[in-house]
């Protein structure tokens, strides 16, 4: 046995087993404030907050006006400890790292008394060699740096020039230069979130002792041959070599479904190495790509790869492998000018429907796997494919983008740079290039992420003068904004991911921005890219107001959470729409007055005589009215899709703004903090339903559009009723001959003059009816029953108060409420408080005098506890 060889099984111990070690510092350590006058214990992962609230030191920092009490807390400078022990002989290794996958944010790292490192980047993963530090007994510190104070020095230094902006709007409450400062962006506030810059170990952290070779990581690419119609799989690991000679062996990659495995032969060179190997999958095994939820099944592979090198050094991974391929369609369209922009899919075009992802805490260990799945569950419920990932919060945590990967929700992930301009001197600039090459590995293997986006709103706040800056000045950000975004982020990403496309920012002109020098005179124009619109002034019921543009990445109206979640971090003093608590809530300027704005468009405000009924029934329709404003809005997009009118249209896409929300206040999300459903998640499960009936009207006119997300082509009938408000029986009905739906087109099925329709269903008038109408095939019904109100339903005739009662069984896991009403109902709500679960309807329009709709429990609960808390409204309760 050469000499080599003996050396090699010497130092990797009896065998593979022994090829590394691995200790977890995760769990219990000690936390200090920054004149050791508080110590207390803390959970890594973890931060202060959660660990003052878990020892009762302070109350949940979202109660009432905590955000304002605690601000100390982020101003101090806090230190990390712990001790401990490693469980093997330590001086048996060669190399030992201490690894943090991601230090919130600003610290100096001791071990054992000795400087080792420093970190600054909330988003980067440190690997500090401890080798010749490390004993068997252990002190490891963490001193951290104030966020707050550091992104002020940072700010105070850059003294060239400006580099705006310095605060958020004083609404806000926030804190400022978070732009100075590499970590989530809204930790200093937004205009839908408290600020609370946080200090802590905030993922994983520890010890990794290795002899020979080291895997530091992996990842992987399938990739489509056009050419040889093919699937090959570019699998690339990285090495840290600490063998003073080569070391060679074999690499034997299976996918056993897919009848593939194959053997290479590596030689690794002493130091940092990479591996890369290019996989081709067996030409007759017959793969299944991932789709989109909607659009078909989420297909993986299990796939192993295992290195056997020399010494009996055995490295093996597994992963979970997805085919899919993504392009950005961006081309010319007849009768129109400008590009295209929209996604093909395994090569199929599709409308990207859902909604954008904040944060879904201000407190990361706080988010944990159940919440993620119960809100991503959530948007797949409400026929969502896809989130954005916007780039003022985190990069997700591992599990998010797995839960992508298993419900087909498509992820369009922007890099953390928002709303403001940044720094490019090279410190900050070398921070992000790290930044991103390690989540572009990190992220790359997942086929739920289908664009990179460079930014949030940072070309629309450069090039419309959000910052007020002179014209001669302007070069200088507009010469930052290239370094930044394109000779970095870009060049990385162009390097490092060629499976799917990359935009500079949102919302972009796209390949029009590029033309224009990377920054476009006006980066909403309709003709190209993605547009975002915010429209609260006027009335959003008419859909002129919106923009007939490619693709809306971001639209939406604010809307109150219902008083069960408001009612855990208030007291009974803050239960008015005007308290002191409403308006420190609201972190949008003139937020609580723009709904009462858009309510009173269309419905009362309510004027009960008992104050909290008033602020209750106020929640309520601050409700509807986002609920009907975005459903309509959301409406004209879809049926958008396969027209041009005036050079505008072929709309792919609607992603309203926002999905979730970091806490318990007015917001334009769906989801409350913790996953409850409001109004406009239950009718976004119908806005985006696959199949739909869009109903509008243009100059007196009545049109009902088929809009359709399916594969294949289907015959349908449409059904157009009109009901008195004062009737519980139709007034009549009428059904259109069968017709072809076609396959992912939104088609013309009905018009008729308004006058027309009311005079044909006897005694008539635009106050006294409402039209419903639906599709469907041999009597079954293929779509949501859709309708539209053929005046603002603060004029109504007939329209009587509706008395709801509903008889409540169990069928296995599922609650049955069985409704009976004496009365048309519109928004009907039915509500069960903080009991967890969700409808499989609510909001609705009751027309007729029963129905049944079922609760899904999220937690076990029972008839009676259901029956206690159980509450329903419709519109004329709150007269």
């Amino acid at each position: 046995m050469p000499l080599r060889l003996l050396l090699l099984l010497a130092l990797c111990g009896a065998g593979p087993t022994a090829a590394a070690r691995s200790l977890s510092l995760r769990g219990s350590w000690r936390i200090r404030s920054g004149n050791g006058s508080l110590e207390l214990p803390g959970r890594v992962p973890g931060c202060v907050h959660s660990a003052l609230f878990q020892r009762g030191l302070i109350q949940d920092p979202y109660y009432r006006f905590n955000d304002l009490k605690y601000r100390w807390i982020s101003l101090d400078n806090w230190t990390y400890s712990k001790k401990f022990q490693i469980p093997f002989n330590i001086s048996k290794w060669q190399k030992v790292n201490l690894i943090f996958e991601g230090v919130d944010t600003v610290a100096k790292i001791l071990l054992n008394s000795v400087p080792i490192g420093k970190t600054d980047n909330m988003f980067k993963r440190y690997s500090f060699d401890i080798t010749t530090v490390v004993r068997n007994v252990n002190s490891l510190e963490l001193r951290f740096q104030s966020p707050v104070l550091y992104a002020a020095q940072r700010s105070k230094a850059h003294t060239s020039y400006w580099v705006p902006p310095d605060c958020p709007p004083p609404v806000q409450k926030g804190q400022c230069h978070v732009n100075f400062i590499r970590k989530e962006q809204s930790s200093f506030s937004w205009d839908w979130g408290p600020s609370f810059p946080t200090q802590g170990i905030w993922k994983d952290v520890r010890i990794e002792a290795y002899n020979i070779c080291h895997l530091n990581f992996f990842t992987f690419s399938p990739i489509y041959d056009n050419h040889t119609q093919g699937w090959n799989l570019e699998i690339e690991s990285s090495f840290d070599v600490v063998s003073p000679k080569p070391i060679s062996g074999q690499v034997i990659v299976a996918i056993p479904k897919l009848q593939t495995q194959q053997m290479y032969s590596i030689e690794l060179q002493p130091g940092e190495r990479i591996v890369e190997l290019f996989v081709k999958i067996n030409k007759n095994a017959t793969v299944e790509t991932w789709w989109p939820h909607g659009h078909g099944n989420q297909t993986g592979y299990n796939m192993t790869v295992l290195f056997k090198l020399d010494g009996g050094l055995s490295i093996e991974k597994s992963a979970k492998v997805y085919f899919r391929t993504v392009e950005l369609i961006e081309e010319s369209i007849e009768g129109s000018q400008g590009l295209s922009f929209y996604f093909k899919i395994n090569g199929l075009p599709i409308f990207l429907k859902g909604s954008n992802w904040i944060p879904a805490d201000s407190f990361q260990d706080r988010v944990t796997s159940d919440l993620l799945r119960l809100l991503l569950q959530s948007a797949v419920d409400a026929n969502m494919n896809t989130l954005r990932v916007w780039g003022g919060g985190i990069y997700e945590q591992d599990e998010f983008y797995r839960l992508c990967d298993e419900l087909g929700i498509m992820v369009w992930q922007d890099f953390m740079f928002a709303c403001a301009l940044y720094p490019t001197d090279q410190g900050f600039l070398d921070s992000v290039r790290t930044e991103v090459a390690h989540q572009i590995r990190r992220l790359k293997s997942h086929p739920s992420i289908i664009i990179w986006g460079g930014n949030n709103e940072n070309e629309a706040a450069l090039m419309m003068n959000w910052f007020n800056i002179h014209t001669s000045e302007l070069h200088t950000y507009i010469n930052d904004y290239v370094v930044l975004y394109v000779k970095n982020i870009r060049q990385i990403v162009l390097a490092r991911d060629k499976t799917r496309p990359f935009i500079i920012s949102s919302p972009t002109n796209g390949a029009e921005s590029i033309e224009e020098g990377w920054l476009s005179a006006n980066p909403y124009d309709k003709n190209f890219g993605d547009v975002h619109f915010y429209d609260y002034s006027n009335d959003c019921w008419n859909w002129k107001i919106f923009p007939k543009a490619r693709f809306v990445s971001e639209y939406g109206y604010q809307s109150w959470p219902s008083f069960s979640t408001l009612e855990k971090v208030s007291s009974e003093k803050d239960w008015s729409y005007n308290s002191e608590f409403s308006l420190h809530r609201q972190h949008h300027a003139g937020g609580n007055n723009e709904m009462l704005l858009q309510i009173g468009f269309h419905f009362k405000l309510p004027k009960n005589t008992d104050p909290l009924q008033t602020f209750k029934d106020t929640i309520y329709l601050t409700q509807v009215m986002q609920a009907q404003c975005v459903k309509v809005e959301t409406e004209f997009y879809r049926r958008s899709r396969s027209e041009i009118v005036d050079g505008k249209g072929h709309t792919m896409g609607a992603l309203y703004w926002q999905l979730n929300d970091i806490w318990q206040a007015p917001s334009w999300a769906s989801l409350e903090y913790g996953g409850k459903w409001k109004m406009l998640h239950y009718f976004a499960r119908h806005f985006f339903a696959p199949l739909l009936p869009v109903g509008f009207e243009d100059q007196d006119a009545f049109f009902i559009y088929g809009v359709s997300d399916l594969h294949s082509d289907c015959k349908a009938t449409l059904t157009v009723r009109v009901h008195t408000w004062n009737s519980l029986e139709p007034l009549c009905s009428s059904e259109t001959e069968r017709f072809v739906m076609e396959a992912g087109k939104a088609i013309l099925l009905y018009k008729e003059q308004v006058p027309a329709l009311l005079g044909r269903c006897g005694n008539c008038t635009r106050q006294s009816c409402v039209v419903s109408f639906y599709l469907s095939t041999d009597n079954q019904l293929v779509s949501p029953t859709n309708h539209h109100f053929l005046s603002s339903l603060n004029e109504t005739v007939g329209l009587q108060k509706a008395h709801i009662t509903a008889n409540i069984s169990q069928q296995g896991d599922t609650f049955v409420f069985d409704l009976e009403t004496s009365a048309v109902a519109p928004f009907v709500w039915l509500d069960v408080g903080s009991i967890p679960g969700r409808f499989s309807d609510n909001g609705f329009l009751m027309t007729e005098k029963t129905g049944t709709i079922l609760f899904y429990p999220w937690k076990p609960t029972s008839k009676s506890e259901l029956e206690q808390s159980f509450h329903v409204t419709s519109l004329t309760d709150t007269y």
